[in-house]
Parts: C-alpha cells; structure tokens; sequence
C-alpha cells in the first residue's frame, strides 16, 4: 500500500528519521561538543566552543515573567504516624491498593 500523492509530498518535507535512511545515518540532539578526548581517557573543554549567553542590560523594567512564580514556597510533606517520613514506601501502597484495588 502506498500513499497518495498529495500526502506522499507532504511526507517528503518532513525531517528525515533514522529508520527512513541507511545504517549510517545518526541524528544526534543538536548539542553539538564543547571540547574533546585525549588519549588518555581525560576530557578537555575547549573554551571557544562553549555557548555564553550575555544577559542585555535594560532587562531590569522587563514586563515578562518566568514560567515560575517567584514566590513560591516550598512544600513540605506530610507524614504523621509514619517512622520512616517521606522514605517510607508504605504510603505510597496504601495509595496504589485504594486506587487499583488488591490484586
């Protein structure tokens, strides 16, 4: 079965995965390498490779915010009668035999 025309040109615009090319091909995250191996197993960084980003200086009155609130707190758990506290899995099946059931 193959597609029709007008979806098989649609197709081809779409990026290339590696099951739709040869063994060779490797797509990679785009990260790219910020130094390199020696041959004694060590990693050296090549400082003119990593990325810097330079913040502009009339951000101060920026009008947009970070997708989080600054002013959270943060949460505390609550594990009363528990000896363990929060390292204790036995709340958490307690929660899974209530919701699923006992199997």
């Amino acid at each position: 079965m193959r597609p029709t025309q007008p979806l098989y040109r649609r197709l081809r615009r779409l990026a290339l995965t590696t099951k739709q090319v040869n063994g060779g091909f490797y797509k990679g995250t785009g990260s790219g390498s910020m130094g390199r191996h020696t041959k004694h197993g060590d990693y050296v960084i090549e400082w003119h490779k990593v990325r810097t980003y330079v913040v502009p200086p009339e951000l101060k009155g920026f009008k947009l915010t970070p997708f989080v609130t600054r002013n959270m707190e943060p949460l505390k758990g609550n594990f009363e009668g528990d000896k363990k506290g929060g390292l204790s899995g036995q709340r958490y099946f307690d929660r899974w035999k209530r919701e699923n059931g006992v199997d």
